[in-house]
């Protein structure tokens, strides 16, 4: 017998003045709201949407990544956060970011292999570094020099070539490691040092930052264990604004390393990527563990411009999945390192206080990922300018699987939002000499 097909599920929307209705398809996903599928709206009722910065609008379909802000989930291809940087290597999730599946152990070795194979970065590419001074931003190096490479790698921009896709997103995945590595030692003075095969991903990229000719870098176990959590932890997330920018850069067909580019530059704005080397700056201006309780009562005062930042989270309402683990690596990494700093004791003091408070405990206002990523970083040793730089790292995996999704479906079209136009009405040309 035949499965009976459910009938479609609608929304009905009523125009108040002229009683007129029109029927709008409703779209259900795994999880999370429904969407109203408003594409006909326009063409029925004469009528466009507004939404200022789309916070209520679904911008697309993806089996990618679902967050659920209110009780503090994300899940990756339906595997939870928590357990992915627990258990998994950054290059492993890597693989499941973009396959949709987490892969044997055949599959796994090759996938690292590739990706080593192309760490190295065309050795022209240093010449680019020489036009940049010293003191430049290293975001400002990488927005340039990431969208360079597509001068250097033009045997993989067809977009429309399924092995030259695949090509791209390996060599973006392998190379801005490499890259933002540079964009430090250029902003030291220091040589660049180049990847080894001998050693893993994010063995590497340490050794690439931190490593220099004069001595032997020593890797450390917590340090690397770390790294490879905050790359696990910052891989995806959604729609947010780097990854909406590399979508809608990617809907006019353009090259996917301008796309990546394009992402870096969104992710460099402070209310987006900079979010930890807010909180040191933070950390900076309340300057003593003394000060914490004044700069707390000036939190919780709503006339005061003074932000506590690294707690609570725009999507997040109850509290960040990420933050428990990094937590942990957090602890580690200055167990480890022994670090005596007084702005890493500040900040766990800052920590401490604040989740005995009942106000920020009412508030479900906790600690982020942010607050330990920032604190972990420092005590590693990357200068604060490097954090956004990090970010852009650990998120190209999910920029390239989110364009490569894009690109693979069945709903490509040039990104046109609308707008509702409130200036001046049509007005005739007025002479310079009859102006008033």
């Amino acid at each position: 017998m035949p499965n009976k097909t459910e009938p479609e599920k609608t929304f009905t929307l009523t125009n108040d003045q002229t009683g007129e209705s029109v029927k709008l398809p409703v779209v259900e996903g795994t999880y999370g709201p429904h969407c109203i599928d408003i594409r006909g709206l326009h063409k029925a009722t004469g009528h466009f949407t507004l939404d200022p910065s789309f916070t209520a609008t679904g911008s697309c379909k993806s089996k990618i990544t679902y967050i659920d802000g209110d009780e503090g989930v994300l899940l990756h291809r339906g595997y939870n956060i928590k357990e992915l940087a627990k258990e998994s290597t950054y290059l492993e999730t890597c693989y499941l970011l973009l396959y949709g599946e987490l892969p044997q152990e055949k599959e796994l070795k090759e996938f690292e292999d590739v990706i080593t194979n192309h760490t190295m970065v065309h050795e022209q590419i240093k010449e680019v570094y020489e036009g940049f001074r010293r003191d430049a931003h290293p975001m400002a190096i990488m927005c340039g020099v990431v969208g360079t490479m597509a001068a250097f790698y033009h045997d993989s921009l067809d977009i429309w070539d399924l092995e030259q896709r695949e090509i791209s997103a390996h060599r973006l995945i392998a190379k801005i490691p490499t890259l933002a590595a540079m964009a430090m030692k250029y902003s030291k003075g220091q040589p660049y040092v180049y990847p080894r095969n001998d050693l893993k991903f994010t063995e590497n990229f340490l050794h690439m930052c931190f490593s220099v000719p004069a001595e032997e870098y020593k890797l450390r176990a917590p340090v690397v264990r770390a790294m490879e959590r905050i790359l696990i932890l910052h891989a995806d997330h959604e729609q947010n604004a780097s990854t909406s920018t590399v979508r809608l850069a990617g809907s006019s067909q353009a090259n996917p390393m301008a796309c990546i580019a394009s992402g870096i530059t969104s992710l460099w704005g402070p209310s987006h990527g900079g979010a930890n080397q807010a909180v040191l700056e933070m950390l900076d201006e309340i300057g003593h563990k003394d000060n914490i309780p004044e700069f707390l009562e000036r939190a919780k005062d709503k006339n005061d411009p003074f932000k506590l930042m690294g707690f609570g989270h725009r999507v997040y309402k109850n509290f960040d999945p990420r933050a428990e683990v990094m937590k942990e690596s957090c602890d580690e990494v200055l167990a480890e390192l022994g670090i005596d700093n007084p702005q890493l004791e500040l900040a766990m003091e800052l920590e401490k206080i604040a989740l005995n408070d009942p106000y920020f405990i009412d508030r479900k206002l906790f600690p982020n990922v942010d607050f330990y990523s920032g604190i972990i970083l420092k005590a590693m040793g990357f200068p604060v300018e490097m954090f956004t730089v990090l970010f852009a790292v650990s998120r190209t995996v999910g920029w390239i699987s989110q364009w490569k999704e894009m690109m693979e479906g069945s709903t490509l079209k040039i990104g046109r939002p609308r707008q509702l136009y409130t200036g001046e009405p049509e007005r005739p040309y007025v002479p310079m000499n009859k102006r008033k």
